[in-house]
C-alpha cells in the first residue's frame, strides 16, 4: 500500500475494524516515513454475474432492474417497499448461491412469477403478462384459470380437512 501523501510503500495497520454493512474492512493506516494517517477499505472482489438474453446477448446482473419490474407490478397494490425489496434480496441471494458466471435472464423471471404468486396474485398476473409477452387474450386467460385452480384446489383441500374434524352428526 502507497502512501497517499509521500509513495512510501511501508505503513503500519493502527485500527482495523467492520463497515457498517458488514462488506468491507475498514482500516486506519500510518505511513512509517511520513508518519501521516489515512484510512483504506478492504472488499471482497466480485466477479461479474451475466444475464444471458433471450437473443444469447449478454449483459450484466442488475439488481434494481429486478426491484423495478416488480415495483411496477405490485403498483396500486398493498404491498410494502420492504417486502418488494426483500424478495429481490431473496431471489438475489439464491442466484447467487447457484449461479457463478452466468444465468439465463428466464431462471430469474420465473423467480420473480414463483414469488409474486405466493404474495399477491394481481401483481403475479401483471408481471407473467408482460414476462411471458402473451400474445392474446386467451393466453391470459390460461394463466388465470391456471391460479384459480390453485386456488380451488387449495380451499378444497382446507375444507376437507375442516371437514374431517368436524364430529359426525347424529
Amino acid at each position: 500500500m502507497k502512501c497517499p501523501y509521500c509513495g512510501y510503500k511501508e505503513d503500519k495497520v493502527i485500527d482495523s475494524r467492520s463497515s457498517s454493512q458488514g462488506n468491507s474492512v475498514r482500516r486506519r493506516r500510518e505511513c512509517l516515513k511520513c508518519e501521516r494517517r489515512f484510512t483504506t477499505y478492504e472488499q471482497i472482489e466480485q466477479i461479474p454475474l451475466l444475464v444471458v438474453k433471450k437473443d444469447g446477448r449478454r449483459e450484466a446482473f442488475e439488481r434494481n432492474k429486478i426491484l423495478a419490474g416488480i415495483v411496477k407490478a405490485c403498483e396500486k397494490r398493498s404491498v410494502s417497499l420492504k417486502t418488494m425489496e426483500g424478495i429481490v434480496v431473496s431471489i438475489e441471494r439464491a442466484i447467487m448461491r447457484k449461479y457463478e458466471k452466468e444465468i439465463p435472464a428466464s431462471v430469474i423471471g420465473e423467480l420473480v412469477m414463483e414469488k409474486l404468486a405466493n404474495l399477491d396474485q394481481v401483481a403475479y398476473v401483471r408481471f407473467a403478462s408482460v414476462y411471458r409477452q402473451f400474445k392474446d387474450v386467451n393466453q391470459f386467460m390460461k394463466e388465470l384459470q391456471d391460479i384459480l385452480g390453485k386456488d380451488t384446489r387449495k380451499e378444497g383441500k382446507a375444507f376437507r380437512k375442516i371437514q374431517s374434524k368436524r364430529p359426525a352428526r347424529k
